[in-house]
């Protein structure tokens, strides 16, 4: 395997995820997934915590180490059986079932809608869908402010920590980010039901996303200069407000949205970023989406080419795959 297919298949299957929504969840891989981890939630409870937190261990490894090897020798085995058009196929696929750049879209441009009407409600239940918050009694502004912070935190979980896996290690990266952070999604809560189970899915998600959540916030706030937004002033907030979020993380890029939206975000009883310069609007929100986008592009061009050219000069896709 050579540098130009892992570049050929992740412009291919970006530019999928531009065009395409995710398929229903019925036929979802990433839904059947979850599924899996619905049945086998409750089999980790146990009476003793420290036999608990074991069982989310093993479990968590398991599904993350089992599943990527799997796809791993299922990429080999489709390789010298069906040749390398097939795998080009299955490597696009796999790119594009694990990201899902036009899906948050959609999901965005439905509250966008609801507020637009003045239904509250619909956009309360729209948005919803995209957040771990109660969002039943959330005024305007702060539906406004919940979704900009989704579109920040989804830059990072639902794209950049992809594509960063994905250019490091080919489809098998992508599956195996996309399982830690479903099963952090799933059961990497700090309640008492979830706390001892979910720790090690908590753990391995945060590390995984250390880096892509640097880079993505990065990148944001270069798109934010191409644009037209202040750039100066998203990396002013990044750096001041990025840690007052609880997640290590999350806090980047959202806080460099929120610089470079010039608007305060806000998580009520959790957190602040950034600064009331202008009042959050729809079009604030619009123009998040376009600064995503446009960094996922930034994303491919910057840092995921020049991490796969790398690779490739130094013997790393020939070690791993050998064809």
């Amino acid at each position: 395997m050579d540098s130009e297919f892992i570049i050929l298949t992740l412009a291919a299957g970006i530019g999928l995820s531009f065009l395409f929504v995710d398929p229903p969840n019925k036929i979802h891989p990433v839904s059947w997934f979850g599924k899996v981890v619905s049945y086998f939630t409750p089999k980790l409870k146990d009476n003793n915590p420290k036999r608990e937190k074991l069982n989310g261990i093993i479990f968590s490894l398991t599904l993350a180490i089992g599943i990527s090897l799997a796809s791993y020798y299922f990429s080999s085995i489709i390789y010298k059986l069906f040749g390398i058009f097939t795998l080009i196929i299955f490597s696009i696929l796999v790119l594009k079932f694990t990201i899902a750049i036009l899906t948050l879209e959609r999901h965005v441009q439905a509250i966008i809608c609801k507020l637009e009407e003045k239904n509250l409600d619909g956009a309360r239940k729209n948005l919803s869908l995209i957040v771990g918050r109660q969002t039943d009694t959330l005024d305007r502004e702060h539906i406004l402010s919940a979704t900009i912070e989704s579109i920040g935190e989804n830059m990072v979980d639902g794209i950049g920590s992809v594509l960063f896996y994905y250019s490091l290690f080919g489809p098998p990266g992508a599956i195996a980010f996309r399982i830690i952070n479903t099963l952090d999604s799933m059961i990497g809560y700090r309640d008492s039901y979830h706390k001892h189970m979910g720790w090690m899915a908590a753990k391995l998600d945060t590390i995984s996303n250390y880096l892509p959540a640097r880079i993505c916030a990065l990148l944001l706030i270069i798109s934010s200069k191409m644009v037209g937004g202040d750039w100066k002033n998203s990396m002013m907030i990044m750096r001041k407000d990025h840690k007052n979020t609880p997640s290590v993380n999350g806090g980047y890029p959202m806080s460099a949205l929120a610089g470079a939206l010039k608007v305060r975000l806000e998580k009520v009883g959790y957190y602040e970023l950034g600064i009331n310069i202008e009042p959050l609007s729809i079009e604030k929100c619009k123009n998040a989406l376009t600064m995503v986008k446009l960094s996922v592009l930034l994303f491919f061009i910057m840092i995921s080419m020049p991490m796969v050219v790398f690779l490739c000069y130094i013997g790393w896709w020939d070690f791993l795959y050998g064809f």
